[in-house]
């Protein structure tokens, strides 16, 4: 069934890969992104593109022109280290920004909204590996701050208005089209670096651990749960748990990279491990993380050849 969906973040790493992918499946696309992160030329040719800021109040005019049935609400604030230096832009965004959106999709009949929550920040210092979604939420940053009130404000919406939600908490998403900010952004800094013949440098003991999930896996659960009658919270990851180290070996294999192993301080407001339980996501819809670390890590070394 072709549904009319408009994507926030739509110009960006994961939203443009979410927007060729629903152009694909035949559905009517519009994209809402302040190009601040993602690119024009990565927004696929059929999909709609307003630039404009979540926080704006024109939000109200796409909405209006539009009439989306479900937005996918992947525009963001994205940096766990900036927003420890700037907590209040942090919350402008991904708090302010997520409510005036909620405030104008109840207005204009939108059923359901897709979040992109963090399997990473919400959970904090993990007690249980992997974590699933009953996990206790203790957040380390404003980023994950922010990112569990944005689910709150969800919950609070479809109770008082109707609206539908899934919030989907990412692992650390890598792949093509990445920018160097996000949370998995050291692939794409150590990527760079060793493709160019600099050398990049691991934050503390790089024995920390991410659950790096590829982008094609987190936009099949996009699609898995895009149905208006879906809602809940789901963990997105591969429920692997990856060191820093480890990744870096790779890259350095891939890249043929004659760079050293070379440490610096670690970073305020990281957790030290991270890896994510996707048994619901898998019980429900049959969905699996299928593209291993070292294909991923291949095709997005691939990319940044290019």
């Amino acid at each position: 069934m072709s549904m009319n969906v408009l994507v926030t973040g739509g110009a960006g790493f994961i939203g443009s890969h979410v927007v060729d992918r629903l152009i694909q499946e035949g559905h009517q696309v519009s994209v809402v992104d302040n190009l601040s992160s993602g690119k024009r030329k990565q927004v696929n040719k059929k999909a709609k593109l307003y630039k404009m800021d979540i926080q704006s109040r024109s939000i109200d005019r796409v909405l209006r022109t539009q009439r989306p049935t479900v937005i996918i609400h992947l525009a963001a604030q994205m940096n766990v280290r900036l927003s420890t230096e700037d907590p209040t832009f942090d919350a402008s965004v991904n708090i302010l920004g997520t409510i005036n959106l909620l405030q104008y999709a109840t207005q204009h009949g939108v059923r359901k909204i897709t979040f992109a929550s963090s399997g990473g920040a919400v959970y904090g210092e993990q007690e249980v590996f992997p974590a699933s979604e009953s996990h206790r939420t203790d957040p380390l940053s404003p980023y994950g701050i922010s990112k569990l009130a944005g689910e709150k404000y969800l919950a609070y919406y479809a109770h008082e208005q109707g609206i539908r939600y899934v919030a989907l908490r990412f692992g650390n998403v890598y792949g093509p089209r990445q920018e160097p900010e996000g949370e998995a952004g050291v692939i794409a800094i150590f990527t760079k670096k060793m493709l160019k013949g600099d050398q990049p440098i691991i934050n503390g003991t790089g024995k920390q651990t991410r659950d790096f999930v590829y982008v094609d896996d987190v936009v099949e659960s996009i699609m898995a749960t895009l149905p208006l009658e879906v809602q809940g919270i789901y963990n997105v990851g591969t429920g692997q748990e990856t060191t820093v180290n480890e990744c870096y070996k790779h890259l350095k294999k891939f890249t043929k990279s004659e760079c050293k192993d070379l440490y610096g301080p670690a970073k305020k407001g990281e957790q030290l491990r991270s890896v994510l339980d996707v048994t619901k996501l898998r019980e429900e819809f049959g969905w699996d993380a299928h593209v291993t670390l070292s294909e991923g890590l291949s095709q997005t070394v691939e990319y940044f050849k290019s």
